[in-house]
């Protein structure tokens, strides 16, 4: 199926220039984290640079769906491709002359969120519109485990540059990849042709999105579910990088590796779900993979050798992949054709529900210790899925 879809060349361009940005974004968060926990000693700024990526999806998720529905996608993912490598060329620039600061990674951070943000609905949906609806979910299978291969590779390649060319290096080759990946988006001949003339207004638009959602108890637990999980599950995998350096004394090659475990998993997750996942099933695979995915936190929080820890975070990014492939297709499949922008924006609203876990993680993480905030997250995250049912329950019959 994977082989047949990247025979398309407009999904092929599409997953590209989605593989890149990925790679830089792990590349990024391992880089940014070992730089600010080593310059302050602060899990909390670690967390809070990790949340500053969300923020934007909170912030501006329900909009940038809006306007993804008025304006021609082509264009929009150009000028996100080109916004993403100004930002990286200027940190390159500030961490060769020595002047790079933690608010310079901040507010990098925030700029890249906004792009993340349009990644639903815009390049994803491009990639449906590509396809078609039939083979939506073996498109986000794919591109999940891309997601998930640079989650192996970007944590574990950003260590090595670390190690070898300091922060600066890492720059100069996220500004390379950002070159490919435009020279990608500027070939693509999907289009989008917006209204010309709106007949409402982005208020109006934007009503008419959350209105459309009351009336769907599948789309409200699809949306329940992603809360429950930005919120006591995600945050959990930026402290990876402090237990491993904290706890098991792991140097900037070794944290790397230890970070890449869960890619693993996630991309053998995303192999397995393509293969086999059927439409009746998606559901059930959906709330399920959050349920194990926080009890597998719970172990790997108990965990008392790195190995152990490793395996664990392996089998967590296998279990976690059902949630993420499975997120965007439900969506996909239960809106409103005319309304899916605006659904994919609301559903990028909801992931912008994180920086809120990742504040309360920061705080437990000063309060107590790296991995015993990471149990209590996990355990209360168990709770409120569980208090929750009656919201995602529909879910299940999807």
């Amino acid at each position: 199926m994977s082989s047949n879809l990247l025979a398309v060349p407009d999904f092929r361009r599409l997953w590209y220039v989605g593989f890149i940005a990925n790679v830089v974004r792990w590349l990024e968060t391992l880089a940014f984290a070992l730089f600010a926990y080593g310059a302050t000693g602060s899990a909390f700024v670690v967390t809070a640079l990790t949340m500053l990526r969300l923020l934007p999806m909170g912030m501006f998720g329900a909009f940038l769906g809006v306007a993804a529905d008025r304006v021609e996608r082509r264009s929009a993912l150009i000028g996100i491709v080109i916004v993403s490598m100004a930002t990286v060329l200027i940190l390159g620039v500030l961490a060769a002359v020595g002047g790079i600061a933690i608010w310079h990674l901040a507010l990098a951070c925030f700029i890249n969120g906004i792009c993340w943000t349009a990644d639903n609905p815009v390049r994803r949906i491009m990639m449906g519109d590509a396809v078609g609806p039939e083979r939506m979910a073996a498109a986000m299978s794919v591109d999940i485990a891309t997601s998930n291969i640079t989650r192996v590779v970007g944590p574990a390649f950003s260590g090595v540059l670390l190690a070898s060319f300091g922060l600066a290096g890492v720059f100069w080759i996220c500004l390379v990849l950002y070159a490919t990946s435009l020279a990608a988006a500027l070939g693509l001949n999907v289009r989008h042709r917006p209204e010309r003339a709106p007949q409402t207004s982005f208020g109006a638009s934007m009503r008419e999105g959350f209105a459309c959602l009351r009336t769907s108890d599948r789309l409200i637990g699809v949306f329940a579910i992603t809360v429950i999980f930005n919120m006591f599950a995600w945050p959990i995998l930026s402290l990876v990088p402090v237990i491993a350096t904290d706890h098991f004394g792991l140097g900037p090659q070794g944290a790397g590796l230890f970070a890449s475990c869960d890619g693993v998993g996630g991309f053998l997750g995303a192999l397995l779900i393509a293969g086999l996942a059927r439409p009746a099933w998606q559901g059930r695979v959906y709330a399920g993979g959050v349920a194990c995915y926080l009890l597998l936190v719970l172990a790997y929080a108990l965990a008392g050798t790195v190995w152990l820890a490793a395996a664990l975070l392996v089998l967590i990014g296998l279990v976690g992949v059902g949630f993420s492939v499975m997120q965007t297709t439900l969506v996909y499949r239960f809106a409103p054709v005319p309304l899916r922008g605006r659904m994919l924006g609301l559903l990028s609203m909801c992931i912008g529900t994180g920086p809120l876990g990742f504040i309360y993680l920061g705080w437990l993480a000063d309060t107590f210790t790296p991995r015993m905030a990471t149990l209590l997250l996990a355990a209360q995250g168990m709770l409120v899925l569980v208090l929750a049912q009656r919201y995602w329950r529909p879910v299940l019959r999807a």
